[in-house]
């Protein structure tokens, strides 16, 4: 398990503002957060040392690039050997449409979050890739009527 960083009140603010908008500059940071510029570079650099905060991304909205469609799929393995572990594991990373992919405790081993342009891009990608992997036995999916709420900031 990961240690934990220690957080003071200005690093808090910091982290929201950043998860809010990450292209401010570090003056209106420091204005925003009640520090100095030169505090809150500084900071910035630390909590980046410490791997708080990591890469910098533009976050795109899928319905105006043609992948409106959420699908929730899960996945029961045929077994839990490393290598099948590690092998499906390896094929979702390398899957772009894959957007999110949890191990789970309970009755079925992955859920997986997929963005596709519509039903049939589904289909197409569950029957002939998905459902095709050597070390996936089965899945079942749920496709997103709509989204009540998306947020990529956690709560600090």
């Amino acid at each position: 398990m990961k240690e934990t960083y220690q957080l003071d009140a200005v690093d808090r603010r910091i982290l929201a503002a950043l998860q809010d908008d990450a292209s401010i500059s570090h003056a209106a940071l420091a204005e925003r957060v009640g520090a100095s510029t030169a505090s809150c570079w500084r900071r910035i650099k630390a909590l980046e040392g410490a791997g708080v905060l990591t890469r910098t991304v533009r976050l795109v909205d899928a319905g105006m690039v043609g992948r409106g469609v959420n699908v929730i799929c899960h996945i029961r393995m045929r077994g839990h050997t490393a290598e099948g572990v590690e092998a499906f594991e390896s094929f979702v990373r390398s899957r772009p449409e894959i957007l999110e992919c949890y191990s789970m405790s309970g009755d079925w081993d992955y859920l997986l979050r997929i963005s596709v342009c519509d039903v049939a891009d589904y289909e197409h990608f569950l029957m002939r890739t998905l459902l095709r992997h050597p070390s996936v036995a089965t899945g079942a999916s749920h496709f997103a009527l709509g989204q009540v709420k998306y947020t990529t900031a956690i709560p600090v």
